[in-house]
């Protein structure tokens, strides 16, 4: 019998021909690990923007006159204070943008993917930010199961990280308002042209 550590120590090649004289059941769940190890899905806690679909997408910038990029977000945007929905901009959107899409999300939260804020899509490409009462976009369901913006409201006293997440898209989505992000990433897939991100920061308020 060979010793254990002749066995570890022996090429790949020679433990995968190993592995094929187990028995049926156990190759079985060789193939199922091997297979598992190598799949390119998403790890959980995964930002939208950062998914393998989106890799390609050219990059556009997103700014804010109420956001400094990694600034804190004022009191009166979060769910502590106003609840108010920050003011978004943007720049160089790809050539053939139909629609534009918002995704907001803290990876941060103590949730198993990163918590959604906001979504919302079918922004009209011509507006150089967010409409005047988000005319003719649909705002989805947030991780609250709420329509529409849901402020930061972390309630362990560390920083979040927020991300709003701008996608530009060749074609409108017929999705219904109460779709929420994971029917949103599905709907653009494949219709991504570009992506921008602007990050900011929240802590849970003293007193």
């Amino acid at each position: 019998m060979r010793s254990t550590r002749s066995a570890l120590t022996s090429p790949p090649s020679s433990r995968v021909c190993e592995a094929m004289l187990l028995k049926p059941s156990m190759f079985a769940a060789f193939l199922l690990l091997a297979a598992g190890c190598s799949s390119s899905a998403p790890a959980a806690g995964t930002l939208a923007s950062e998914r393998p679909e989106m890799a390609k997408a050219q990059m556009m910038l997103v700014t804010s006159p109420a956001l400094s990029p990694g600034g804190p977000i004022a009191l009166a945007y979060s769910a502590y204070g106003k609840n108010q929905l920050p003011p978004l901009s943007w720049s160089a959107l790809p050539a053939g943008t139909q629609s534009l899409a918002v995704i907001v999300e803290d990876p941060d939260a103590s949730t198993p993917q990163p918590f959604v804020h906001w979504t919302a899509w079918n922004i009209a490409p011509t507006a150089h930010g967010l409409p005047e009462g988000l005319a003719g976009a649909v705002q989805g369901h947030n991780g609250k199961g709420a329509e529409g913006w849901w402020g930061p409201h972390p309630s362990d006293g560390k920083l979040h990280h927020y991300h709003f997440q701008l996608f530009a898209l060749d074609a409108r989505l017929g999705l219904p308002p109460t779709a929420g992000r994971d029917e949103l990433v599905a709907a653009m897939k494949g219709h991504v042209l570009g992506k921008g991100r602007l990050l900011a920061t929240f802590t849970k308020p003293k007193g």
